[in-house]
């Protein structure tokens, strides 16, 4: 059986991003959880979500709303696919529009 032997200090070729993430286990990529604009909740009900669920600073979670309201979405939270579907989940169950997608 061949042996394969790496020096130490052997530079490696450089690998583009694309290249990189596209290598990643499907695990080891981050997702995110995106919670989309609505005509029905108030801002300050966001607000309160955002501080309640995330425990969000005021700051934070108004920077978050804001972003909502005036992009039409933001990106609430970002990790492992099993949680971001947790909090996509607990968005539902406040009544705000949530997806997850794969981190950027």
């Amino acid at each position: 059986m061949p042996r394969t032997v790496v020096r130490v200090g052997a530079a490696l070729p450089a690998l583009d991003e694309e290249t990189r993430r596209a290598e990643r286990p499907a695990a080891d990529v981050p997702w995110q959880t995106v919670v989309w604009n609505d005509p029905v909740n108030l801002m300050s009900y966001v607000v309160r979500v955002f501080r309640e669920y995330f425990g969000y600073s005021a700051e934070r979670a108004t920077e978050l709303m804001l972003a909502v309201h005036h992009e039409g979405h933001a990106v609430v939270s970002e990790g492992p696919r099993e949680q971001m579907e947790l909090h996509a989940q607990a968005m539902h169950d406040y009544g705000l529009w949530a997806t997850v997608r794969r981190a950027e």
